[in-house]
């Protein structure tokens, strides 16, 4: 079989192309996805800043309890937003841990310096030197508070030696230090650039008075490694963190790998999600497709004495091989992709410059087989019908097209439908990632259930169409009708994959066209100050009551932008937030409150969100559960309930909540109400001078700036949208080619009894506008419902904003292709001889 399933690929190389395009697309599609998520899988970060230690005690994650299932506790584990911190104690108790040597517990502290303020650089104390280990290049240690020692990777570029005085500015003050040495490693290391101060000066820097950043265990040569191992890990386990091994201390060491495995496992697993949903119409409708178009071939085989295991068995080598060949084609163009995808996500900021593209054999192998499982299922259930009939029924079998599917078809659609309008209840009662999720399965449900229920739809609209398909085209329109009405089981592939094209664009590109707006206008409504100060290493909290003082200023609010980790129904969250200083906040912030005050935001108490509280169970009063950014669980009591959510954050605590549990301690803006005329534009300037890097800006400039942010953080789920609709268009295009390509003994046959060539034409385009019609309605239907849905879900708005360039671009585009697939090779075989037609293989 392996060898007529060649021969027959031989022979049949335009048929089987349509096919083959569609493997190797999906291959290339789920290859990206499946080696992204891969790579994030390996991704551990660099652990040479903790490279002599043997563990090192952090506090990375968070696990939460959720909800009970069949006696169980199921547990969900979510990423601290700002890193966690370990106790001062625990690098005693580690310490005296038999055949532990020393326990150095490292500060890391967020600095810039003034000789290379482009240059990452993180602030440590001097004896976290010794878990890289760091020597000494040149100099000495730091002995006092006015003196730092700083790495080679930022002495090179700065040429800073011992002797030199540069600015280093932290917790949003700048101070001037001597560099008193030069240290460096054996190794070569990547990340941050570091700089260390004595140990003293860098506790009194810390935003986290008495814990660390982390803990190294440095043991003696002839300790019991399991053993100081196994002790580590209950001390770290006590305490409410994690012991980190081996290559596990490069997550330790950079918290950004954590973030960035994160997102590359979260985006690829998403992503691989969605593109296998439609890799597997696609390939399924291909397949399919192909394999009613030989039904004559089949059905000749039959007659002529061959087993309907014997066809099966043909069928299934000839994919078999088209499945390898793609393969060959598709995993290398999926690399290649993975390469781009991983360029541009450094580029923008979402991977750090040390992600590597790795792995790539487990990705491979598990697309390919996929991808070949797939496409081997949908052709043994296309051909179950031709091998199931008697062989002296073939041919008559074949001679006709199968009006309708049977009955199990049409109650399956039946029941897709019902189940996406099901689904239309569950998103509207949630909102955020749940609502999404139950959103785009209400989407695939949709498309299943036309998919399964398209030779009924094909005939009631060629039923409904034909009077005005006669009235526009005459005897053409006729033609066209009848054979809508006839081929109504035929077309199911090319109405499944407009209808996903059509559907698939307008809900997920839309989708995030409204959460942009959304964000951007609440902001923009919502700030009702006139000027921002702002510093980009940050403001002290001295710098809002520094702002009121100034004449002519009526109010002055200190923001600090954060996240918090809050339950919902299913898993628990992270959501922005954001902690500020109530007094005068009415006058400066407008979250357009629907219950409560923030005149009554104290420390202990918190505002959320309408939709949040929703999502959550809280109300106003109630205690709300949540933990902070650094893990801290907190129970605050709710004082108000606002809705601008999507322009502030979910979450809105004083500030003094948030004292010593953020990365830096510091705030990001200070917003400033002036009273009218009262020129106070200069003293803004001349306190914003007082800061390093401050800066007063108008407000308006301050949401444009967001909106160029959330512009950029919406550009990974377009980039990841555009790939998805373009294969669905791609598959869309691909089975207009088939469909078109295997009339050509129907068109001959056609003038043979007399239709003229413009006849023909004007019938295939009579047919085409009937079928991309009805597609394009369903599809837009299903989109108008999805995005209607979700975006009141999440937003809050009644009626999505669809820009007219957008589905004008959507629809069009669709039909411009659907037509240029159509039109270009039925013109070709119109001028093919019609009795050549008549002997061409179908």
């Amino acid at each position: 079989m392996l060898r007529l399933a060649a021969q027959t690929l031989r022979h049949r190389t335009g048929g089987f192309l349509a096919t083959f395009v569609a493997l190797a697309a999906g291959v290339a599609v789920l290859m990206t996805c499946a080696l992204l998520v891969e790579s994030g899988w390996r991704h551990q970060g660099d652990p040479h800043r903790y490279g002599a230690a043997v563990a090192v005690v952090a506090d990375r994650d968070l696990t939460v309890d959720g909800p009970t299932v069949l006696g169980e506790t199921e547990h969900t584990t979510v990423l601290l937003p700002e890193r966690g911190s370990v106790p001062g104690k625990v690098a005693g108790d580690l310490a005296d841990v038999p055949g532990v040597d020393r326990a150095v517990g490292d500060r890391r502290l967020v600095v810039t310096t003034t000789a290379a303020p482009g240059l990452p650089t993180t602030g440590h104390g001097w004896s976290s030197t010794a878990l890289a280990p760091y020597r000494l290049v040149s100099g000495r240690p730091p002995r006092s508070d006015g003196e730092i020692a700083v790495d080679a990777r930022l002495a090179g570029p700065t040429r800073l030696g011992p002797g030199a005085t540069t600015e280093v500015v932290t917790g949003g003050v700048s101070r001037t230090y001597e560099v008193s040495g030069v240290v460096g490693t054996d190794g070569t290391a990547s990340g941050r650039a570091a700089l260390f101060f004595t140990d003293a000066h860098a506790a009194a820097l810390d935003p986290h008075p008495g814990r660390y950043d982390a803990v190294g265990v440095l043991t003696a040569p002839d300790a019991d490694r399991d053993a100081v191992l196994a002790e580590v890990r209950r001390i770290a386990d006590a305490a409410g963190a994690t012991a980190y091994t081996g290559h596990d201390r490069g997550i330790a060491a950079e918290p950004e790998s954590a973030a960035a495995r994160s997102l590359a496992l979260g985006a690829g697993a998403a992503f691989a999600g969605y593109a296998a949903a439609i890799v597997g119409f696609v390939v399924a409708g291909t397949v399919g497709l192909s394999v009613r178009h030989r039904r004559r071939d089949l059905a000749l085989l039959r007659a002529v004495a061959a087993t309907p295991g014997q066809v099966r068995s043909m069928l299934l080598a000839e994919v078999g091989l088209l499945g390898l060949l793609a393969g060959a084609v598709g995993v290398p163009a999926g690399l290649l992709a993975t390469r781009q995808v991983r360029d541009a996500l450094v580029s923008r900021g979402f991977l750090p410059d040390d992600f590597t593209v790795r792995g790539g054999v487990l990705s491979a192998a598990a697309v390919v087989v996929t991808v070949a499982v797939v496409a081997l299922f949908s052709a043994w259930i296309a051909a179950l019908r031709v091998t199931r009939i008697r062989p002296t029924e073939a041919l008559g079998e074949a001679a006709v097209e199968p009006a309708t599917g049977g009955r199990a078809r049409l109650v399956c659609g039946l029941a897709c439908v019902a189940g996406a309008f099901s689904l239309t209840v569950l998103t509207g009662a949630t909102d955020g990632q749940t609502a999404l999720g139950a959103a785009m399965g209400m989407l695939y449900l949709f498309v299943l259930g036309v998919a399964l229920l398209a030779p009924w739809i094909n005939q009631g609209a060629a039923r409904l169409l034909g009077p005005v398909l006669r009235t526009v085209w005459g005897d053409s329109g006729y033609l066209a009708a009848a054979n809508l009405r006839a081929n109504a089981r035929g077309a199911v592939a090319v109405l499944t994959a407009l209808v996903l094209s059509v559907g698939l664009g307008g809900t997920v590109w839309f989708l995030q066209d409204n959460l942009e707006r959304q964000t951007v206008a609440q902001s923009r409504e919502g700030v009702l100050a006139q000027y921002a100060l702002t510093s980009g290493t940050g403001l002290p909290a001295s710098a809002a009551a520094e702002a009121r003082r100034v004449p002519g200023v009526a109010a002055a609010t200190g923001v600090r932008r954060t996240s918090v980790v809050v339950p919902d129904r299913l898993e628990p969250q992270t959501v922005p937030a954001q902690g500020i200083d109530p007094l005068g906040a009415d006058r400066t912030l407008d979250l357009r409150v629907r219950s409560g005050s923030l005149d009554a935001l104290r420390e202990g108490t918190v505002a959320v969100s309408t939709a949040r509280a929703d999502a959550a169970g809280w109300r106003l009063g109630d205690k709300a559960r949540l933990w902070l950014g650094d893990g801290t669980p907190v129970t605050l009591r709710v004082v108000a309930l606002y809705e601008r959510g999507w322009g502030f954050g979910d979450v809105t605590l004083h500030r003094r909540t948030l004292h010593g549990h953020t990365v830096t301690g510091l705030d990001d803006r200070v917003l400033i109400r002036t009273t009218p005329d009262s020129g106070a534009e200069g003293a803004l300037a001349e306190l914003a001078r007082r800061y390093p890097g401050g800066q007063v800006t108008d407000t308006a400039r301050l949401t444009g700036e967001l909106a160029e942010d959330v512009a950029v953080s919406g550009w990974l789920n377009k980039m990841l949208v555009t790939v998805l609709v373009g294969y669905a268009v791609l598959a869309a295009a691909n089975t207009l080619v088939m469909a078109a390509l295997a009339r050509t003994r129907e068109l001959s046959l056609l003038r043979l009894v007399g239709v003229t060539r413009g006849q023909a034409k004007r019938m295939v385009h009579a047919e085409q506008a009937g079928l991309l019609g009805v597609a394009l309605l369903i599809g837009a239907a299903i989109a108008a419902v999805t995005l209607t849905t979700i975006v009141r879900a999440v937003t809050g708005a009644t009626v999505p904003h669809v820009p007219a360039t957008g589905w004008t671009a959507l629809l069009g585009g669709t039909t411009a292709l659907a037509l240029l697939a159509t039109v270009v090779p039925v013109t070709h075989i119109l001028r093919t001889a019609p009795v050549e037609g008549m002997g061409v293989r179908e």
